[in-house]
């Protein structure tokens, strides 16, 4: 293998090409239009434009990365992760193509495409699955259900990450769900069969990471733990797992290799199974098969850290044809490994996808980051906006805790609304550090409070001063006469200087100050003694504790966490007030379907349109009875965070 071409984009491409470069390949990324100025682009060492926006006119196209790989003279493709990874169609047509396909057999993931046939060739191989049923045309869903037993979870056939995925509790909800997981499925996956699945709660979601080569060998190497899951989706993996004993471990491997055998796999694979009734993985403990990824997984790197291993040279080692390697063979496991994902999204509005310029990112050392941006980059609301995976090891599991919840407290990720504050609320909490959070365990943790700012609101309000006084000495510095002077200075002591700032969700706070004669010092507020005033940083003590703030244009930061402060012009601008009754897109996105009309009268909750935005769907409903007097949009339209979706007239109106 000469040169291999990543058939992806983002962190997961710049991972491959790291691997890449110290065992001397050369290396070839495709980009899409928006991704043009990416850093994976830019550290390839070759790339081609693939044009487009959406996934769709893009890294989707299995033809136009073949076509770029024969064209940039490359011999392999490595899909990563999404996208065409896991499309058994695109692996045979690139083996067809005369190039090296980085994966498991076209066949291994034909079978593993379907979730319903994988359940069935695991039953045969002897892996234990939890009662199911797959629906097709015509059959009796109520009757499936029944047999199955509530609470169940409707479920695509095709794909993952909680796409096309329902939790129906109620046999009542039992249609609406099926319909609600089919249409998901079909515009995520271009498939939308889904079967049904009991649901098993308070279970921990366990991973066993295989590998696999040509010459018939299948090895585990060990266990991950990702319970603690939002919408299915993953946010915080370990490894290994805090429920898993050595005997249960044993056990794991055992089935996951069989799982393995039974697909003659090669290559990187994951099979996943649900753990219940175990906590602490004591007597009574089972698990059950939920499905293999056909892949490398996001969550890789916690078992490069535990095992030592570069999961992605094996699996370039694999499709060369080679033994895996005699470390691969006994993986160690040493230590503890955890990762979180960082996303641009916002907890307190339930946890939506938000875009926007990343001003400042940086992490600093002590930890490993995964990501494919940069401070300067831009987060599109064409893919997922996972800004960045973050990675701490340790000794024991405690360690690796507060390794990674303080490096993600200090990290410095401004201009845009993320999860930052969230994350770390999470990995500090007792449930979590006790080794005890489950897949409910965030369906039973208030989002308010694990999403709350790290710096309560008087620390909020000190870093909100320290803004200002930056801000101050930002236009002093920049002044044509007299700079000199101490900003807000008067030959007769006059009313206070004020700034406004709007928070990371546009609460406003309003600062008060006002420096004495030799403009060093502040008369008001009281208590705040100034070390260091500076356009960028502010060294100052209040309460008796002193801090340095970091400042930007966009945001302010300290040591101890960050407070995304944004200052606002002094006179609003009359044009951008709303007509009342106005819904707003709550971020950017594509309107899927409209599903109400101007004129129509609507009750409370009632779905007016649906959005697509990031690979999930959000429903758009009336807050309030009333009559739609505008609709302005139309299936198909490109619409803003801010965009004018609806306007509802009430009774009274």
């Amino acid at each position: 293998m000469d040169r291999l071409l990543v058939a992806n984009r983002g962190e997961i491409a710049r991972r491959v090409f790291a691997t890449c470069r110290r065992l001397g390949i050369s290396t070839v990324a495709v980009y899409s239009e928006p991704d043009a100025d990416a850093l994976f682009v830019r550290e390839a060492d070759v790339a081609i434009a693939l044009g487009g926006s959406t996934p769709a006119e893009s890294y989707l196209r299995g033809d136009a990365v073949i076509a770029a790989a024969l064209a940039a003279g490359a011999d392999a493709i490595h899909p990563g992760y999404g996208f065409l990874s896991e499309n058994a169609a695109f692996a045979q047509a690139v083996i067809d193509a005369g190039l090296v396909w980085v994966g498991p057999s076209p066949e291994a993931i034909t079978a593993m495409g379907s979730k319903t046939q994988a359940r069935e060739r695991m039953q045969a191989a002897g892996v234990p699955v939890l009662p199911g049923a797959h629906l097709t045309e015509g059959d009796d869903v109520d009757a499936a259900a029944a047999a199955v037993g509530f609470p169940l979870l409707v479920k695509a056939s095709a794909g993952g990450g909680g796409k096309g995925m329902r939790l129906v509790e109620d046999p009542a909800a039992l249609a609406g769900a099926v319909e609600a997981a089919r249409s998901e499925a079909g515009a995520a996956f271009g498939d939308s069969t889904v079967f049904l699945e009991r649901y098993a709660p308070r279970a921990r979601h366990v991973e066993v990471q295989l590998m696999g080569d040509v010459h018939g060998t299948v090895v585990a190497l060990h266990e991950r733990d990702c319970s603690v899951q939002r919408r299915h989706q993953k946010v915080v993996e370990e490894a290994p797992s805090p429920a898993v004993t050595p005997e249960l471990r044993a056990a794991l491997a055992d089935a996951a290799v069989k799982a393995g055998q039974a697909l003659a796999y090669t290559g990187a694979g994951t099979v996943e199974f649900l753990l219940v009734e175990g906590a602490g993985g004591g007597a009574g403990s089972e698990f059950f098969f939920l499905e293999v990824n056909t892949r490398l997984q996001v969550e890789h790197p916690v078992t490069e850290a535990v095992t030592g291993l570069d999961l992605v040279e094996l699996q370039l080692l694999a499709a060369e044809g080679r033994a895996l390697p005699p470390e691969a063979l006994a993986a160690p496991l040493r230590g503890w490994a955890m990762e979180a994902r960082l996303y641009a999204e916002d907890p307190a509005n339930d946890f939506l996808p938000v875009t926007g310029t990343l001003t400042r990112f940086v992490v600093g050392p002590g930890v490993r980051v995964d990501t494919g941006v940069e401070s300067g980059s831009e987060i599109s609301p064409f893919y997922d906006p996972m800004i960045a995976k973050v990675i701490a090891h340790g000794a024991t599991r405690e360690e690796a805790a507060r390794r990674l919840a303080d490096a993600l407290a200090r990290a410095q990720v401004q201009g845009t609304v993320t999860n930052r504050d969230f994350l770390v609320r999470v990995l500090r909490h007792p449930e979590f550090l006790a080794g005890e959070a489950d897949t409910s365990f965030l369906d039973r943790t208030d989002p308010a409070t694990l999403g709350a700012p790290l710096l309560d609101a008087e620390a909020t309000r000190v870093a909100a001063l320290a803004a200002a006084l930056a801000g101050a000495a930002a236009r002093r510095s920049e002044a044509r006469i007299v700079r000199t002077l101490p900003s807000g200075w008067r030959n007769n002591p006059a009313v206070p200087q004020t700034a406004t700032f709007a928070t990371a969700h546009d609460d406003e706070l309003v600062v008060t100050y006002r420096y004495d004669r030799t403009g060093t010092q502040l008369v008001e507020p009281a208590g705040v003694q100034l070390h260091r005033v500076t356009p960028t940083a502010v060294d100052l003590t209040a309460g008796g504790l002193r801090r340095t703030y970091r400042v930007t244009p966009d945001a302010v930061g300290t040591v101890d966490g960050e407070a995304p402060l944004r200052e606002l012009p002094r006179f609003s601008d009359p044009s951008a007030a709303l007509t009342a009754g106005s819904l707003t897109s709550p971020m950017p996105g594509t309107v899927l379907r409209v599903l109400s009309n101007a004129g129509a009268v609507v009750a409370a909750g009632q779905p007016l349109l649906v959005l697509e935005a990031m690979k999930m769907e959000h429903e758009i409903v009336a807050p309030a009875p009333g009559t739609v007097t505008e609709l302005p949009v139309v299936a198909g339209d490109q619409v803003q965070a801010g965009t004018i979706l609806a306007v509802i007239a009430g009774d009274e109106e």
